[in-house]
Order: C-alpha cells, then sequence, then structure tokens
C-alpha cells in the first residue's frame, strides 16, 4: 500500500507540479503516510531538471506540512482523537502509532513538535497529542514550520544532487527511518518501566 501511494504521488507531482507538492505534504502531515522520502527527493529531481526552484519547493512542501498539521492539531483540540482510532485503518493510520507520537509529546512537550519533524510515524502524529494537549496554536505554528523547513530543505537538495538516480537513497531512508523508529520505541518502553519502578516504590 505505501508503495502504490508512492507512485501515486510521483504521478501528482508530474500533473500538478507546485501544486501537487502542497497537496501531498499537507496530506502527508493530516496522518496519511505518504512517506515525504520519496515525495521531497523527487521534488529535487524536478529542481535538477529545472521544474522546480529549490527554495520555493521547500517553502511549499512546508507550507504544505503545516497546513496538513493544523487540520490534526484541531482534530485532537476539538476531542476528535475517537475518529481516527475508529476509521484510522482505512488510510493505514493504527492506533499503536498514534500512541506513539502521544508519548514523543508527553515526554518532550514543545521540543516534540520541532524535532518530531524528522522522525518516522512521530512526525506524521505529533500534532494531534498537540492539540490535546490545547498547546499555544500560535507555539505550535512556530514550532511545526521551524521543524518542517530544514527537513524538507534538505532532502530535497538530496534529490537535487542525486538528479534521475533520485530514488537511489531509497533504501538507506528506509534503513534510517527504521533505526530511529527502534530508538523511539526503546525509549518510550524505558520510559515506561522507569514509571511502573516509581510507581511500585
Amino acid at each position: 500500500m505505501t508503495e502504490f501511494l508512492s507512485t501515486g504521488a510521483i504521478h501528482i507531482m508530474i500533473a500538478l507540479g507546485y501544486t501537487g507538492l502542497f497537496v501531498l505534504s499537507a496530506i502527508e502531515s493530516c496522518g496519511i503516510p505518504i512517506p515525504s522520502e520519496i515525495i521531497l527527493p523527487f521534488a529535487g529531481f524536478l529542481v535538477a531538471s529545472g521544474q522546480f526552484g529549490l527554495w520555493t519547493a521547500a517553502a511549499i512542501a512546508t507550507v504544505g506540512n503545516f497546513v496538513g498539521s493544523v487540520g490534526l492539531y484541531y482534530i485532537g483540540y476539538s476531542g476528535g482523537r475517537w475518529i481516527l482510532e475508529r476509521y484510522g485503518k482505512y488510510v493505514l493510520i493504527h492506533r499503536r502509532d498514534i500512541e506513539v507520537g502521544e508519548a514523543w509529546f508527553k515526554r518532550h512537550g514543545v521540543k516534540a513538535i520541532f524535532y518530531g519533524r524528522v522522525l518516522p510515524i512521530v512526525r506524521t502524529f505529533i500534532s494531534l497529542p498537540a492539540g490535546v494537549a490545547k498547546m499555544s496554536f500560535k507555539k505550535f505554528s512556530a514550532y511545526s514550520i521551524l521543524g518542517a523547513f530544514p527537513w524538507n530543505l534538505a532532502l530535497i537538495y538530496v534529490g537535487y544532487k542525486a538528479g534521475e538516480h533520485w530514488d537511489s537513497f531509497k533504501p538507506y531512508f528506509h534503513i534510517v527511518d527504521y533505526v530511529i523508529l527502534a530508538l523511539v520505541v526503546l525509549f518510550i518502553i524505558r520510559h515506561l518501566m522507569k514509571k511502573s519502578h516509581q510507581g511500585h516504590g
């Protein structure tokens, strides 16, 4: 399914250009797992071929991320978390993924919005617990944009330098994602064990 979404995303960007990049970035940030490791390097390839501008593409992707994040933020803010729990499975959103994002936010608070933009799973769902926690919208907005822009620029630049071989880095991105995800899971387990010991103490 992820491969299918990735292929579809590329066709959308070819057909719609900057609009496609904006829409895909927004969709990814509102909870549907379209991998930015595919979208952004391909945008970099379009930069190399003269169809996109580097800074323009990074800015548009960041605005798209922000718009999608706001949607998920307000779902959490309005108490609509149950919608994703009940119907999210139809767009590959699982309760486990939401809980990972919530655990990361509870542990790191405001910093989670900034650093969470580069973590697999966490970057997709971190806006939801921010809304649930009624985090200041101004603060949420600022950290979302500041966290997303460097990530977008870096991946677009990688695709730009790779040119027509933009997808040759895909296996490495997956390895990095798995490593980071494993570290996040280990961190959460450690945190839960620590709380459990404190409770028994």
